[in-house]
């Protein structure tokens, strides 16, 4: 059988490191970039490194920005209901709940779910940074969209019980989403129905 030179070797390795590419498709897509002119694979790779040296949390809501654009574009919008705040678990959660295109309130990013397990407390997400907006904008609710998961679950909670406060609404996305599961797996018409029966947490 013949061996692949070690340059495309360790292209492919490499590639197959992405999230959704398995060997194969890291196989084609390793196969491809080499035999492609190379001043298409010079433009990728700028964009690689450009993508990752500009892109940064946005330091109010946490979504992924353009590092020259502070804060985000869904911060600086006017549009948006600025007395609604979507807790999500990561940046890319923000696409899926925009694609619905039934939420126009802003977002915050808590950076992870509380997982003692894995080493992750309350202290490690962004939780502070949250109350620090409680005192600054007019935040009347906060609708908690994490996975139904046993994290998600314990984050919920302890997130209602901290946050409670006179003139503060805590729901929680109701239905619609299977159990165990994460937001990247929910179709628009999923995220809709369970934007729309949010329920008030306890």
């Amino acid at each position: 059988m013949a061996t692949l030179p070690e340059p495309i070797a360790n292209l492919i390795a490499t590639l197959a490191k992405l999230p959704g590419i398995g060997p194969r498709s890291a196989e084609r897509l390793a196969l491809h970039l080499v035999q492609t002119e190379s001043g298409a694979v010079q433009q990728l790779a700028e964009a690689l490194v450009r993508a990752r040296e500009r892109i940064r949390p946005c330091p109010t809501c946490g979504a992924l920005t353009d590092s020259e654009q502070v804060p985000c574009a869904l911060c600086a919008d006017p549009r948006r209901d600025a007395t609604l705040v979507c807790l999500l678990e990561r940046p890319v959660d923000i696409i899926s709940i925009e694609k619905s295109g039934t939420y126009h309130g802003k977002y915050h990013v808590l950076g992870g779910k509380i997982s003692p397990l894995n080493g992750v407390e309350p202290e490690d997400l962004r939780i502070a940074e949250l109350e620090e907006r409680l005192k600054h904008e007019p935040i009347t609710e906060i609708v908690i969209a994490l996975g139904t998961d046993v994290e998600g679950d314990a984050t919920s909670s302890y997130l209602a019980k901290r946050l409670a406060r006179p003139g503060l609404k805590i729901t929680r996305i109701a239905h619609g989403l299977p159990a165990g599961s994460g937001l990247e797996f929910a179709d628009e018409l999923t995220l809709t129905h369970a934007l729309a029966g949010r329920r008030e947490m306890d």
